[in-house]
């Protein structure tokens, strides 16, 4: 969908933010005016990597920039809440990288002020705008499996032993869960469009005092189940099954959404695939800029909402496993 430019800001120029902007710069609709780091040089090498006319070493002269009309938040997770409120206190509308927040009561108050200063907020899970995504929505839509009764998705990778990584490493929010496990438990919140009534979970904790991997029942009502794991010190699998009375659907490497296989009753089978040439993080772009366009606050593919009710069914899991950030 095209219409009127958007400009953009970007506030943390980490690895996350060089794909987004990779993507971004490809967009007619987009307009990439401003990056901010604390770091000094930082931003100013991301300027010259994306041709970006300015680069600030202050967050509050970057979201003082009035031509900024919305900023995607790519800083480190315990840092989202503060740029999010810099950014909504000065009227920028926000894209906030996942995980939102480091819990619901950060969340909370997040979308309290957004929702107080009428400005648009959205969490940035990427997964949900891809083609192949989409697809897979469509054909439960259309019934082509039948009513949906079970879910298994995994995510995880190995880090290696790295104890001053960012992964590893608790006073950065490191752990599975926020980092990878949020993948799998917002899939799982949006195929079954709510949050489940009964949790079981297991997680070890390692020597750093996060989750480095964790396995979770999810029970929601009339029996249905999802089956979830992650990890960022173990390589699983990666994909996602959606199982329903008539059939299941297939997404191997879910959360990149390169291609889902409808196995139907009997032998029917379809298959999308998405050659797409970006990384994938321009769908979430165009849809917050439509939703710009349209005067809209808030994203009916990624409520706030919604955001909301996932950070508490983290905040439960944790509570579980009895590991608790700063």
């Amino acid at each position: 969908m095209s219409g009127r430019k958007i400009k953009w800001g970007i506030m943390g120029p980490g690895n996350i933010s060089h794909k987004f902007a990779s993507d971004l710069v490809q967009s007619e609709n987009a307009e990439l005016v401003a990056v901010a780091s604390r770091t000094e040089g930082k931003a100013d090498a991301f300027a010259s990597e994306f041709n970006i006319a300015r680069a600030y070493n202050s967050y509050d002269e970057f979201v003082q920039d009035n031509e900024i009309e919305i900023v995607y938040i790519g800083t480190l997770h315990p840092q989202h809440k503060e740029c999010v409120l810099h950014c909504l206190n000065a009227g920028k509308a926000v894209l906030c990288e996942k995980p939102f927040t480091m819990n619901a009561e950060e969340a909370e108050e997040l979308i309290q002020v957004a929702r107080e200063n009428n400005t648009f907020l959205m969490e940035a899970m990427w997964t949900r705008y891809l083609p192949a995504v989409i697809q897979a929505r469509k054909w439960i839509a259309e019934g082509k499996i039948g009513e949906i009764n079970m879910l298994t998705a995994n995510f995880g990778f190995n880090v290696g032993w790295a104890p001053e990584s960012r992964l590893l490493d608790k006073k950065l929010g490191g752990g599975a869960m926020l980092d990878a496990g949020i993948y799998p438990i917002s899939f799982a919140s949006m195929i079954f469009g709510k949050q489940p009534t009964n949790i079981k979970s297991s997680a070890h904790i390692g020597q750093t005092g996060v989750d480095e991997r964790f396995s979770a029942i999810f029970e929601y009502e009339d029996g249905k189940t999802a089956i979830l794991n992650s990890s960022v010190r173990l390589t699983l699998s990666n994909d996602a099954y959606i199982y329903g009375s008539d059939g299941y659907i297939h997404m191997p490497n879910f959360l990149a959404g390169e291609a889902a296989y409808l196995h139907g009753s009997g032998s029917e089978m379809e298959e999308f695939k998405d050659d797409r040439k970006v990384n994938g993080y321009l769908f979430e772009a165009e849809e917050a800029m439509n939703c710009l366009r349209e005067g809209r606050i808030e994203s009916s593919i990624m409520p706030l909402d919604e955001t909301y009710d996932i950070m508490n069914t983290m905040d439960t899991l944790r509570k579980q496993w009895d590991l608790e950030y700063e």
